[in-house]
């Protein structure tokens, strides 16, 4: 029976594979018969807390088996599950659980000083419970006790949103991308299959949950029935024990861990021998982190292009295409071809017309998975998918003769000097190669000749001592003049969101503090 819904995942796979394992986190597993049985008892227990189709369950806490029974469980009374960014600050978590209007809200124990902090400022919610202890809220496991293990017989059609998932809010308020039955799992089954998942593959989720590389990633698994082992926080020495001791198939990491994991000495004598396919995304990659992630874990590499907005990957660039040494090393910039299913067309944002080959646009996407809208917020919405139905990426990218897509940065994070439109990928790019730089980001600073110039922000390798004119002479080797940084600042570590992606906009504000835009 094919799965098309989230609740599929336990019901059809709870039926036909009862006793394999679904889920492992330390030394816990679940299997698919105990997921459908957990999932149902949570289903019942929603239902008796006033929670109604397509209405919001929130949940906080870091990777582990009960955001799955959640997930699930709103999914058989067709609910919808929001996962709750736990790195966020407390108002910034009232903020998502008010704007979903969430009845219900699941919080690990880790988390009680967050809940505590805001529970008088939760407008919706009807009740709590704590995974774990909690000296005035119910446990998740008594809870979900008190009630019958019967499936509730629901059924969500594939147009009913199914997941919630916020954006990441590096500018302004973060807000809620709907993801239905269909666009999940248009995306989740194509994946599947193209990726090589098998009911006896193991699955490696360690990206946090409530990303769409986490929560979305895990379902992948889920789909073809396999074992998701689950990581509950990013840790690479963790993650590298992790792959070597359950005899991991699979797995997507983002370039950030990557890059730390081929840097680390503890790591460099890991066994990686049954990985079979590792995916990566998310943010981007240098070219050299990618030579080295091959190199290490010697395996099939694929990479994976898309947004939240988009329900995960819309490109792809498989293994075959991954040559460093090779004729065609060039692909490595490449974040592959559409998947199926998926159209790609790079537009110019002067004109509004299509861009020639090899000419920066912005990204636009047209296909199923793109996400019914942003909740609640139907002004946005239509900024970004249009009546045609192309959805407006937000990031700058080009199509080369064979229609690869290489991706060069967000639209925003553009610097414009001179007249001149500048990337800085592929800035960051080069100085990745740099044998003294552990890690660096580009971005504008306000400049009295040219209006905005490149900075470089770097992150020394350890045992290194670089200077800032050694730097900029390496850029002048590599790219054309007005391209390279005009200054290099020094810094200890390079602020990231959940995903990867380096926070420009809190790299960038010290240099335009004062000014009334951060263009000049």
């Amino acid at each position: 029976m094919a799965i098309s819904s989230i609740s599929d995942l336990a019901r059809v796979h709870g039926a036909d594979r009862r006793d394999k394992v679904a889920l492992r986190a330390g030394d816990r597993t679940i299997t698919y018969g105990e997921l459908d049985e957990r999932s149902n008892r949570v289903a019942n227990a929603l239902v008796a807390e006033g929670v109604e189709p397509q209405e919001r369950v929130a949940f906080l806490d870091k990777n582990g088996p009960e955001y799955f029974d959640v997930l699930i469980g709103a999914a058989k009374v067709n609910a919808v599950d929001v996962a709750v960014n736990w790195r966020l600050a407390p108002p910034e978590v009232a903020y998502i659980v008010n704007d979903s209007q969430s009845k219900v809200f699941v919080v690990g124990e880790e988390f009680a000083p967050v809940l505590d902090a805001i529970e008088g400022d939760l407008t919706t919610v009807k009740k709590i419970v704590v995974v774990g202890s909690h000296p005035r809220h119910e446990s998740f496991e008594e809870w979900i006790a008190r009630h019958d293990a019967t499936d509730p017989g629901s059924q969500a059609g594939p147009e009913d949103v199914a997941l919630q998932f916020y954006s990441s809010g590096t500018t302004g308020l973060p807000k809620g991308v709907m993801l239905t039955n269909k666009n999940l799992f248009t995306a989740m089954d194509g994946l599947s299959k193209r990726l090589g998942f098998r009911p006896d593959a193991v699955n490696l989720v360690a990206m946090p949950l409530f990303h769409i590389g986490g929560g979305g990633w895990a379902c992948v698994g889920l789909t073809a029935g396999c074992e998701d082992v689950i990581v509950r926080e990013v840790d690479p020495v963790a993650i590298a024990k992790v792959i070597e001791g359950n005899n991991v198939t699979h797995g997507f990491l983002v370039p950030a861990v990557l890059q730390f994991m081929c840097a680390n000495p503890e790591i460099a004598g890991s066994d990686f021998s049954t990985l079979e396919m590792m995916a990566y995304g998310a943010s981007p990659i240098s070219t050299q982190v990618l030579a080295d992630s091959l190199r290490v874990f010697g395996c099939g590499f694929v990479q994976l292009y898309g947004l939240t907005e988009t329900t995960g990957a819309v490109t792809g660039l498989f293994p075959e295409d991954h040559d460093p040494g090779g004729p065609r090393a060039h692909l490595l910039r490449s974040a592959g071809k559409p998947l199926w299913g998926v159209e790609i067309r790079i537009v110019d944002a002067a004109t509004g017309s299509d861009a020639d080959v090899n000419e920066v646009g912005e990204i636009w996407v047209r296909t199923v998975q793109n996400m019914k809208g942003y909740w609640n917020l139907p002004e946005e919405t239509a900024k970004t998918i249009l009546e045609d139905g192309w959805l407006r990426s937000g990031d700058a990218g080009y199509l080369d003769a064979e229609g690869f897509l290489y991706i060069h940065d967000r639209v925003k994070d553009m610097i414009v000097s001179g007249g001149e439109n500048i990337y800085p990928a592929e800035i960051e790019n080069v100085l990745m190669a740099h044998p003294a730089v552990a890690d660096a980001a580009v971005i504008g600073v306000p400049s009295d000749r040219w209006g905005e110039s490149p900075k470089a922000l770097v992150v020394r390798a350890p045992g290194t001592d670089p200077s800032e004119q050694e730097l900029i002479d390496f850029c002048r080797e590599r790219l054309a003049r007005f391209k390279c940084p005009t200054s290099v600042d020094w810094v200890e570590a390079l602020p990231r969101n959940p995903s990867g992606k380096i926070l420009k906009k809190d790299l960038r504000a010290p240099y335009w503090e004062g000014r009334d835009r951060n263009v000049n």
